[in-house]
């Protein structure tokens, strides 16, 4: 009760924030809930006398200011229903992305305080120099560091802290959310589909894997095994990977800190010196879609917030991806689901790529994958004979899930995560080259997955792997079987002389009985008032 009261206590305060930035609480064209349509009037009085306050502000960004007026945790919320465009709306999905993760840094001395406490000892004992905050989000900030060895120069580091008592600060925040999202699928039905309750859950995780930077710390050294063959070699059109990650110092690396080494490199974003240097944008904006489209297909494993803020280029014109807090796993599965959907709409071949949802288990086996085919060519059939410009691979995406509903399809988490990185990454490569044609950019890729894992070489890899798994199975045979003549030769002797338990187990049993036999009377007592109490509800009802 105490923390449903307090949830409830957050969720109000929360409310009134986003009234006072003139927030309406139901988006145009979503069904709400009635509880959200109560929260819009009762709230109306306070959007009407701040809306003075408001103005000269753009009406774009107004959920984005209430969200970083409510901390940390309702950034990371805000982000995350950005991509959720099928539960909260177009329009307010678009509002949100301009939420930007920025906070004001907190002070050098707390900071100095945090990585003492988290190393050991004093901050000059790891590290010659530790200057002020470079930059800071809702989670952490990142410093500029030096250290030695004695042994050569100063090396340069970034090093990354938590910030002060932001886990307890989530913690409550999320107890808010789940009771939210807990109310929505118990009063609103059609919801339930959209599985609030795992929404919340899926960003509980995440936020947790956020604020351990030891895993932010293996992601990097992960991502860094999956690249290194790619150094030296060229894609079919000749593109070079150009892809590298910091070098983790797990010396100096804990569960709040993160010490990484330093990168010299041009913003991606600052176009003017880029270009200034002699780097290629068209060559980069390729670069950075084909980097995305490997990890993600190929691994696996891919960097989930690859924006203009996290990406450099350093002076080998190489593409050097930064904050690996929030990364995308893609199981075999849905790999070949994202190679199959790509190459199909590429080639037109609807009805495979209809084949695959179904094969994957996404589509419910009572719709007819013909119907679905259909659908998937009213995605795909406009693309075709348009200006590459005109082409959006994230709003193909897009398109796709906004059928979830039509075809009873659950949410799947690692696709929506998938379908918002897209959306940044194609952002960033669309900024550097305009007329980036994303099919040209995407064939490859898709082709080199499908040859790999569907052609000649992979039969013969599944082949050796169920050789190897029938190897397993015949050399635990023996073991098996031993145990099952065990097994046998228990159950015979039970068979003969019967079950004999002592007078201890006895007692324990009647016990447990006694307590459960109590605990279905109580039960049965609750239930028959709380039907009573409905029935006089609804017959006092007006």
């Amino acid at each position: 009760m105490a923390t449903a009261l307090a949830s409830l206590f957050r969720l109000a305060r929360a409310g009134l924030v986003l009234a006072q930035h003139g927030v309406r609480f139901v988006p145009k064209g979503v069904k709400a809930p009635l509880a959200l349509h109560m929260a819009r009037f009762a709230t109306a009085p306070i959007r009407w006398l701040s809306a003075p306050f408001r103005r000269g502000r753009s009406p774009e960004t107004q959920v984005a200011r209430a969200l970083t007026s409510l901390g940390p945790s309702y950034i990371k919320l805000g982000q995350f229903l950005a991509t959720r465009a099928d539960l909260i709306g177009a329009e307010l999905a678009r509002d949100l992305g301009h939420l930007q993760d920025r906070l004001p840094p907190f002070s050098e001395r707390e900071a100095r305080t945090a990585v003492a406490e988290a190393l050991g000892g004093r901050v000059e004992d790891h590290f010659a120099t530790f200057g002020p905050a470079i930059a800071a989000a809702s989670i952490a900030q990142v410093h500029r560091a030096t250290a030695g060895d004695g042994e050569g120069p100063e090396r340069a580091l970034a090093v990354k802290v938590l910030r002060p008592g932001i886990e307890r600060r989530f913690a409550r925040d999320l107890d808010a959310y789940r009771f939210a999202a807990g109310l929505i699928e118990r009063w609103h039905p059609p919801a339930r589909r959209l599985k609030p309750v795992a929404v919340v859950a899926n960003l509980e995780r995440t936020t947790e894997l956020e604020m351990d930077l030891r895993l932010e710390a293996a992601a990097i050294s992960e991502m860094a095994d999956n690249i290194r063959p790619d150094i030296a070699r060229a894609d079919a059109d000749g593109v070079r990977e150009r892809f590298r990650v910091p070098e983790v110092d797990w010396r100096r690396t804990s569960r709040r800190v993160l010490t990484v080494g330093w990168i010299d490199g041009i913003p991606i974003g600052d176009h003017a010196r880029l270009r200034a240097e002699g780097h290629d944008l068209k060559a980069l904006g390729l670069l950075v879609m084909r980097s995305f489209l490997r990890h993600a297909m190929r691994d696996g494993f891919f960097h989930a917030d690859m924006h203009q803020g996290n990406l450099l280029v350093d002076a080998a014109g190489a593409l050097v991806a930064v904050d690996f807090g929030i990364m995308g796993r893609l199981g075999a599965v849905e790999r070949r689901f994202l190679a199959e959907i790509l190459n199909g709409l590429i080639t037109r071949d609807y009805r495979r790529a209809a084949q695959v949802h179904f094969d994957a288990g996404y589509v419910p086996p009572h719709h007819s994958v013909e119907v679905f085919a259909q659908a998937m060519r009213a995605i795909g059939e406009p693309i075709h004979g348009r200006l590459a410009s005109e082409i959006s691979m994230a709003d193909l995406l897009a398109q796709l899930f906004a059928y979830t509903d039509v075809f009873d399809m659950e949410t799947r988490p690692e696709l929506i995560l998938l379908q918002k990185s897209m959306v940044i990454v194609e952002g960033v490569a669309r900024a550097l080259d305009p007329g980036l044609n994303m099919w040209v950019a995407a064939e490859p890729i898709a082709k080199e997955w499908l040859e790999a894992n569907l052609g000649l070489a992979g039969r013969v890899r599944e082949a050796g792997a169920g050789a190897e798994t029938l190897g397993r199975v015949l050399a635990d045979a023996p073991r098996v079987l031993e145990q099952a003549e065990k097994a046998a030769s228990a159950f015979a002797g039970m068979a003969r002389t019967g079950l004999h338990l002592d007078d201890s187990t006895v007692a324990r049993l009647a016990a447990a009985t006694a307590r459960s036999e109590r605990w279905q009377r109580v039960a049965i007592w609750i239930g028959a008032v709380s039907l009573a109490a409905l029935a006089v509800a609804s017959f006092i009802a007006p």
